[in-house]
């Protein structure tokens, strides 16, 4: 039951980040006040690096950034550790 609720917060703060992504790559395109950085990297590396990879590489955000990739990839490796200790720990 741990790993649901775990998946459940992994879903909604990867569409969360996805959707900052988005928006702050409309907001680019518009010449808009951006969203900040340490907003997009600690949503990305605390529960939404799904969302941020989606964010990044097929909204084509951020791409260019090499803390931005390091960050998503970082908090990607953590949460399918944190999901697979839950698996183990206390099982489906």
């Amino acid at each position: 039951m741990h790993l649901y609720y775990y998946l459940i917060v992994i879903v909604i703060i990867s569409f969360i980040t996805m959707c900052f992504y988005i928006s702050d790559k409309h907001k680019a395109k518009k010449g808009k006040w951006r969203i900040p950085e340490k907003v997009l990297l600690s949503l990305s590396f605390f529960g939404g690096a799904i969302g941020g990879l989606i964010g990044m590489y097929v909204f084509r955000h951020k791409t260019k950034h090499w803390y931005f990739v390091v960050i998503n990839i970082l908090g990607f490796i953590w949460q399918i550790s944190l999901g697979i200790y839950l698996l183990y720990q206390f099982g489906w």
